[in-house]
């Protein structure tokens, strides 16, 4: 009985040692469900009808097909992305309702898929959709994703997460998008624009707000990620199949 009491004592000036420390977090804990709680709005609500078209309903099917009858659900990713497509860009709450229609899904397991992914806007986006990416390797990067960002924000008047008031550009700052030997780069739609400059930044926006489509790719004359120097491998014609096969292979 002795040691119980002795234990139990032990336990109590241990519980009190423990609340009385400080936390490495002093701020309150503040969580937003905006990215995953659907609020209905004028412009997105579940009574705003949407069906896939024609030629994107051909295209799904065929999407479909590639899948097992009982794993059909494997098409989500990409019949979202189709809708997407057709929204102008933006995954609504119709989109979403389509797409689990199509293949017999709960309309939740969609919502999940279409919550945790962020290449599904959920909000609209402008047609010229800017994705600068501001991860280590663009900020270090020829002048550095930091300038490349100020000059958009000066030159369109908008921050990140904003759309300009002619409904032109959307900007908002991304994650890693896979061309790092090309920094400071960003993405708009599905086209890349590389080794930017605040010069070309802002020749690249005036172009697009006249309604041009510039030329994707390296900003500096470069081709694709050749260094400053020029090519210095693969500066001869890779030979082919069966060149260097055994005869008996041939």
């Amino acid at each position: 009985m002795s040691a119980v009491r002795s234990f139990l004592a032990s336990t109590r000036r241990t519980v009190a040692s423990t609340s009385a420390r400080r936390t490495f977090v002093s701020s309150s804990s503040r969580r937003s469900d905006s990215l995953f709680v659907h609020r209905d709005t004028d412009y997105n609500n579940p009574n705003i009808p949407f069906e896939f078209n024609e030629e994107n309903m051909k295209r799904a099917k065929e999407i479909i097909s590639r899948y097992p009858e009982q794993y059909k659900k494997g098409a989500c990713m990409p019949l979202l992305d189709l809708g997407q497509r057709q929204n102008n860009g933006w995954t609504s709450i119709s989109v979403m309702n389509a797409v689990a229609k199509l293949l017999d899904m709960p309309k939740m397991r969609v919502y999940e898929v279409a919550t945790f992914y962020t290449m599904y806007n959920r909000e609209p986006v402008a047609p010229n959709f800017l994705q600068l990416c501001t991860t280590t390797p663009c900020q270090l990067g020829g002048c550095g994703s930091t300038k490349i960002l100020n000059t958009i924000q000066d030159h369109l008047k908008i921050k990140p997460g904003q759309t300009t008031p002619d409904g032109k550009f959307t900007l908002i700052e991304v994650e890693c998008l896979g061309a790092c030997s090309n920094a400071p780069m960003m993405q708009v739609g599905d086209e890349f624009y590389e080794d930017l400059t605040p010069e070309t930044t802002i020749k690249l926006l005036d172009a697009m707000a006249r309604g041009e489509k510039p030329k994707p790719g390296p900003q500096t004359g470069r081709l694709t990620s050749e260094n400053s120097a020029g090519l210095t491998s693969l500066t001869t014609k890779p030979y082919g199949p069966g060149e260097h096969c055994l005869p008996e292979f041939q």
